[in-house]
């Protein structure tokens, strides 16, 4: 594994543990889900999926296939974010900014790591 693979599932683990632990325990998450219109469960669905995703990312520091996963759950995750933001409830693109990052990060880390899905 290269250095950037390295780097960037560390940074990506880091970030998704924050914002999956964010979806437990921040009343800001609370008030984002309620203005989504989703129920509650699906926030604590998408906190647990964010930290499985965190795990997943820091364990494919050692096992590719986890890091393919983890790159894989972070890319779907955050096609989601983007589809709620822009089409959902009308954010303004801005807003989408930090889904888009970590998408195009998880891609990254997903075509680093396309040996894990042996390919």
């Amino acid at each position: 594994m290269g250095t950037v693979a390295m780097v960037l599932q560390i940074l990506l683990g880091a970030g998704f543990l924050m914002f999956g632990w964010m979806k437990f325990t921040s009343k800001q998450m609370v008030d984002e889900f309620h203005r989504y219109r989703m129920p509650v469960w699906f926030r604590i669905f998408t906190g647990v999926v964010e930290v499985i995703t965190a795990v997943l990312l820091i364990t494919g520091l050692w096992n590719e296939t986890c890091a393919a996963i983890g790159a894989l759950l972070a890319a779907v995750t955050m096609v989601g974010a983007i589809f709620t933001h822009l089409l959902r409830v009308k954010d303004p693109v801005a807003k989408s900014g930090m889904p888009f990052l970590l998408l195009i990060l998880s891609l990254i880390v997903l075509y680093l790591n396309k040996g894990g899905f042996g390919l």
